[in-house]
């Protein structure tokens, strides 16, 4: 009996993560783990398969023989921009327990400015004891949803069982039961709503520096919160970091959470560190499980053998 088509992985993932998620992966399949120093001078010209974070620039030119790429990552766009990047389908990483992780960070966050916790931190750190009047309830707070992919739809639904009037906004117009969805050419109408906005967009040529001044300008003001509140845990990309910071200082926007940003890891000297209205967290809203990955991987793989249709393949038109 031949051998299966072996894998080759380049990936983020700490030497320990990679060891012990292998021990039980890809049986009967040869794998080339490009970070194991002990794979460094493997061939891996005859590779079927890759999964990939941000590789190294000769991948391509020595895998020849790939025929389906992985994202190591739920985003793509790293992988999209890859120089020499083959003409091969690309599957995206979809996994409950990322959707999950994603979703507990945006509610927590949700949650967290909607009951006031950065004013009561604040009086803790001042050892005052004071309680905050006119606390809004969840159903009297719009939280606009940006990108409605597996993410986004998990978190509308999520924020839905919290309470909260939810919205959402994709490029396209999407049908979701039980919620007001707006396109493109309605994103004016869609801000206007919201008071509470959540990005969870992939990073594509139209999405790249969207979230800047002028869309901030048209958020709900004077709602239940007062100020309009911007939560991102999509794409670094997709947000103008300048325009945000300004925003905050002039009270466009009430208070941020951001998990993503232009560069990262987010600059020491960047203001966002100490702004008291602001939440960061270093890029790990959802951080993908390598196992997980694997197992992913694995599943699409035996349904490409077996003659099946690839799940979660990337339109590379739309960039996602």
């Amino acid at each position: 009996m031949s051998a299966k088509p072996s894998v080759v992985i380049d990936l983020k993932f700490s030497r320990e993560a990679m060891d012990r998620a292998l021990k039980g992966a890809f049986q009967d399949r040869e794998v080339i783990d490009l970070g194991n120093p002990d794979h460094a001078d493997k061939d891996i010209a005859q590779a079927s398969y890759a999964i990939l974070w941000k590789p190294g620039p000769t991948l391509f030119q020595k895998a020849t023989s790939l025929q389906v790429l992985f994202s190591g990552g739920a985003g793509v766009d790293h992988v999209l921009t890859l120089p020499g990047l083959p003409d091969l389908p690309i599957v995206r990483f979809v996994d409950r327990s990322l959707t999950d992780r994603m979703s507990e960070w945006v509610v927590l966050n949700c949650l967290y400015h909607l009951r006031r916790m950065p004013q009561y931190l604040k009086q803790q750190r001042e050892k005052l004891w004071h309680e905050i009047a006119m606390q809004p309830e969840a159903r009297e707070v719009t939280v606009g949803v940006m990108g409605l992919g597996v993410l986004g739809l998990d978190a509308v639904r999520k924020l839905k069982v919290m309470g909260f009037n939810v919205i959402g906004w994709s490029r396209r117009k999407k049908e979701i039961e039980g919620v007001e969805t707006f396109d493109e050419d309605h994103i004016d109408e869609f801000l206007a709503r919201t008071d509470m906005l959540v990005g969870l967009l992939p990073l594509t040529n139209e999405t790249r520096g969207l979230f800047d001044s002028s869309l901030f300008a048209k958020l709900k003001q004077g709602g239940a919160l007062g100020k309009p509140v911007f939560l991102n845990a999509g794409r670094g990309g997709s947000q103008v970091e300048v325009d945000v910071i300004s925003a905050l200082e002039k009270g466009v926007l009430g208070a941020a959470s951001l998990d993503v940003f232009e560069k990262e890891p987010l600059l020491l000297d960047s203001p966002l560190w100490t702004m008291e209205n602001v939440v960061v967290t270093p890029h790990a809203a959802a951080e993908s499980d390598v196992r997980a990955l694997f197992a992913h991987v694995e599943a699409q793989i035996a349904r490409y053998e077996a003659g099946e249709p690839l799940e979660h393949v990337v339109d590379r038109n739309a960039g996602y």
